[in-house]
């Protein structure tokens, strides 16, 4: 299994530095087209106008987006034209979730960047939990701070769901290019720590027949400090350039309102992680 085809959307009004430099080095590393995405339609006001000053204000506004659009894609255009690979944009007047979503089917990795905890905008900024939870392909979530896809140490967050298993298996192609892996699983309070251990060790067993040499570990529980806060100490220990965990194996809605890892790991900034559900 390989990258054959990146794809990186675009936000507006957003920093984009960093899910270009990380697109851009997969399409590198896997000899890989990349392509450029982004979309934003405009957002009605929530006044009434009629008229000729209503069509006015939409002429303008739509003529601002298709502005910002092709600015987007000079800036795709700008941050590729130095790698060897070919390059493709896609864009159009829509939301940006429908949009992008929908051309995620021509991609075999989709980058986005990561999101504040603040509301964001579905009119121009297509979120990185939407992409995780319906696009069907793996998402490497690039913090704004991150100039570079550290491979040097890969931490697999391991949960026996099926989601962590798609994660692990579309994030193969990564693994075998990382030059320490290393397969986790956090205990839960009163958890078994020897069958965790197998399950980890299962896991690493699976990943040597595919070529990539990884190490099983299973930290001492922490009692109650949420499994997020545990997963970062064990990271930060590590030095991890990457983490690799499933997204959402507890209801979306469940993390919304408690919080989670997913949530966590869409929202923190000091590390690159690939999702899958």
């Amino acid at each position: 299994m390989t990258y054959a085809t990146v794809m990186v959307s675009l936000a507006l009004d957003q920093p984009n530095n960093a899910r270009l430099q990380a697109a851009g080095e997969l399409g590198e590393r896997f000899e890989a087209t990349i392509v450029g995405v982004a979309a934003a339609r405009f957002a009605p006001p929530l006044y009434f106008i009629g008229g000729a000053e209503a069509q006015r204000l939409i002429d303008q506004e739509e003529a601002s987006v298709k502005r910002c659009l092709a600015a987007l894609e000079a800036e795709f255009r700008a941050a590729t034209r130095t790698r060897s690979r070919p390059v493709e944009w896609r864009s159009a007047m829509d939301f940006p979730s429908r949009f992008v979503l929908a051309q995620a089917r021509c991609a075999d990795i989709v980058v986005s960047g990561g999101q504040s905890p603040a509301f964001s905008d579905a009119f121009s900024l297509v979120s990185p939990k939407d992409l995780v939870m319906q696009a069907g392909r793996p998402i490497l979530v690039v913090p704004d701070k991150v100039n570079w896809l550290d491979l040097r140490s890969v931490l697999v967050a391991w949960k026996d769901t099926p989601e962590a298993r798609r994660a692990i298996a579309g994030a193969l192609p990564l693994l075998r290019k990382a030059r320490d892996v290393a397969i986790v699983e956090i205990p839960e309070a009163g958890g078994d720590r020897s069958a965790a251990m197998t399950r980890v060790s299962d896991v690493a067993a699976w990943l040597a027949r595919h070529g990539v040499t990884a190490t099983a570990r299973v930290p001492e529980a922490a009692g109650s400090e949420p499994a997020a806060l545990q997963l970062e100490r064990v990271a930060g220990d590590a030095g991890a350039g990457l983490i690799v965990a499933g997204a959402y194996g507890h209801s979306r809605f469940r993390e919304l309102i408690l919080g989670g890892v997913t949530e966590y790991l869409v929202t923190q900034t000091a590390r690159c992680v690939l999702l899958s559900h």
